[in-house]
């Protein structure tokens, strides 16, 4: 470095100006939010580091000179990127390389044109942002580096002259708020195909989604701490939510293997049971957030069935497609059980068994049809089993598919996974049929926005058992050990269990503390909303939503041709009438001067120094002055505020200078 970055007088650079770096610098520092979490750790950092540099380099003439050095430092950055993702294909490493040359670009820049070149590749950046990520505090943190990067190059323009900090500002703001118009209407107006502007072109984003056809110990548990976002739920209609506690139907597993169950690979398609009494139905409207699979969710048990799903066996939703795009739709679920008769068949599957299961636990479950063989009191007595020596826990430990012995009998720690599964095992073991459920429990009720947020931590996993009377019905093992968790998300139920001491804190005092604040919570709560409105109404306008607009607005029908005409039209309206009025403005600021100086040469006249028709501002100042030596200064001043207004570019506040002319022509002449 000390050979590249030279301090001697022949290789110090004249240095970028330091107040348009800050905003570029702060304009840089906003598009790193979707970097974390979405690239390489090691990425965003270097990003920083070169930051940080920078502003240690350019006060003293330090940059990036070498074109070798620069060659080695780009070739050890694609090396890297390479060997973090195995390829240099896709989104992340693209974007990856791009925020290495740019970290790059911003040790070396050192001119106007580089300055130009960075303010250029952080737009770029913003656009690569949002790429990554739509969520609104990252289409608002793009925004605001948007914003800087405008401030920053309108600063480079105007100098870091005194006062200078705030007119930047200003000026940034007009020119976003004159294009708002032209970009709301491009936005509602343009065509555009069948997909809102909700995207993810990384293929690994997807690959994960918290959700699984699979249920082992430990797959739930270990989404406990996520808080990403699974679905909103509103139930349209209803002032108030539903009685009872919220269980999310998801996917219905037979296939049992001790503590661990599978749904099956392809769902087959059942006919729904049409539509029941309103008295004992809920209608719900579900966004849901893309994941990658096909599962859809609705409470138990969905009755009426939305456009492009199935009602598979078991009764629960199916996409037909696979949900890559948030996805909104409308269900309605009866609250009742299902009195469907149990075919031969599916009784076999219902009570199949896995070979591994150990002789403690078959007694365990034949005592209980020992004392009563009547399917409730079997159950019954299962739960009551759970309810004595059982715990609760988020980190229960590692247990194989094999170990039901283990949970049953020794450890007798767990989370939903394991009671379910387990629970379930015992009935067959009893000859009661059963299957597991697995979906989502509760969700955080918002009373600002009025919907439910449904996380991934709220992921649970219960049972059905079939009984004669009822049919199959459902049973929540976890209650039993946990009584409050049914009727509660899991955050507010741990949170209550650590108030009451039954549970470990897992984060400070303080920070539970400020969670629990009313300021917080509302600040959450608003933020939730705003984040609720920009998915379902800016990120989800797509082909559809636009032609009902259009409709509404009597635009449909036209076609795509027919209505890029019509924008077009209505943009070069506004900008036309844009233009008139910004030349309206400059011809009323030209007019006010050019008849304030016409003032002032009459005034002259009267006094004795009549002026030339040929005669310039400058040589009448000269020859005014000297016939009228006592005024003197006060022509010279009204000449010089004269010539700037006329003929000045952009004077530094017209308004001011317009009414200090008039003062001094008004001034002009009153004392001889």
């Amino acid at each position: 470095m000390s050979t590249s970055m030279s301090k001697s007088g022949s290789m110090r650079d004249r240095s970028i100006p330091r107040r348009p770096l800050l905003w570029l610098a702060a304009a840089l520092l906003f598009t790193l939010p979707p970097m974390f979490g979405s690239l390489v750790r090691w990425v965003p950092y270097v990003f920083l580091l070169a930051l940080a540099m920078k502003f240690w380099m350019e006060p003293r003439g330090y940059r990036l000179r070498f074109a070798t050095l620069k060659l080695i430092l780009a070739a050890m950055g694609l090396f890297a990127i390479f060997a973090s993702y195995g390829s240099l294909k896709g989104v992340e490493p693209g974007i990856s390389l791009l925020v290495v040359l740019v970290s790059l670009k911003v040790l070396e820049a050192h001119t106007a044109r580089e300055f130009q070149v960075m303010v250029l590749m952080g737009w770029v950046l913003c656009l690569c942002g949002f790429f990554l990520s739509q969520d609104f505090v990252i289409a608002l943190s793009l925004l605001t580096a948007f914003a800087l990067l405008l401030v920053a190059l309108i600063q480079f323009y105007r100098g870091s002259s005194p006062g200078a900090f705030w007119p930047p500002l200003g000026t940034t703001g007009k020119i976003l708020v004159q294009a708002a118009p032209l970009v709301v209407l491009l936005f509602v107006l343009f065509p555009r195909i069948n997909t809102g502007l909700r995207v993810d072109f990384r293929a690994n984003r997807l690959a994960n989604p918290g959700f699984s056809d699979r249920l082992s110990p430990g797959s739930i548990a270990a989404l406990a701490n996520s808080s990403e976002i699974a679905f909103r739920a509103e139930f349209p209609g209803s002032t108030v939510t539903p009685p009872g506690s919220l269980y999310w139907r998801g996917a219905v597993m037979w296939n049992c293997d001790g503590l661990e169950w599978r749904a099956p690979y392809v769902p087959v398609s059942i006919s729904s049971r049409g539509q029941s009494s309103s008295n004992n139905t809920i209608r719900q409207r579900i966004t849901l957030a893309p994941h990658g699979a096909r599962w859809m969710f609705a409470l138990d048990r969905p009755s009426e069935i939305p456009p492009g799903a199935i009602l598979a066996r078991g009764d629960y939703l199916w996409s037909i497609q696979t949900i890559r795009k948030a996805r909104r739709y409308e269900v309605v679920s009866s609250l009742g059980p299902a009195r469907k008769e149990l075919t031969p068949g599916e009784r076999r599957e219902a009570l199949e068994l896995p070979p591994s299961i150990s002789p403690a636990v078959r007694e365990l479950a034949q005592s209980w049809t020992t004392q009563n063989s009547n399917p409730r009191a079997i159950v019954n007595s299962a739960l009551q089993f759970f309810r004595t020596g059982f715990r609760y826990s988020l980190t229960p430990g590692e247990y194989r598919k094999n170990d039901l012995e283990q949970f049953l009998f020794h450890r007798r720690v767990g989370f939903c996974e394991h009671y379910a599964a387990s629970f379930a095992t015992l009935m067959r073991l009893a000859g009661v049929p059963a299957r597991v459920v697995v979906g989502y429990l509760g969700g955080e009720y918002n009373d600002l926005g009025h919907f439910f947020l449904v996380r991934q931590a709220d992921t649970h996993a219960w049972c059905e058992v079939w009984l004669p009377d009822s049919g199959w019905t459902r049973v929540d093992p976890t209650t039993a050990v946990a009584p409050g968790r049914a009727s509660l998300d899991l955050h507010s139920f741990l949170e209550r269990g650590i108030a009451s001491g039954q549970m470990e804190a897992r984060r400070s005092g303080f920070l539970t503390q400020l969670a629990r604040s009313r300021l917080f919570t509302n600040a959450r709560l608003a933020l939730e909303t705003l984040s609720y409105e920009w998915d379902t109404r800016v990120l989800a306008f797509d082909a559809d939503v636009q032609e009902v607009l259009l409709d509404s607005m009597g635009l449909a029908n036209r076609g795509t041709f027919v209505l890029i005409i019509e924008i077009l039209i209505v943009a070069i309206a506004l900008l036309v009438t844009y233009f008139g009025w910004m030349q309206l403005r400059t011809r009323s600021r030209a007019d006010r001067v050019k008849t304030s100086y016409e003032r002032f040469c009459r005034k002259a006249a009267r006094l004795g120094a009549r002026r030339d028709p040929w005669e310039g501002p400058s040589d009448f100042s000269r020859r005014a002055a000297l016939l009228l030596p006592d005024q003197s200064e006060r022509i010279r001043q009204i000449s010089d505020i004269y010539i700037a207004l006329r003929y000045a570019a952009e004077p530094a506040s017209v308004a001011v200078a317009l009414d200090g002319f008039a003062k001094e022509v008004r001034a002009f002449g009153r004392y001889r």
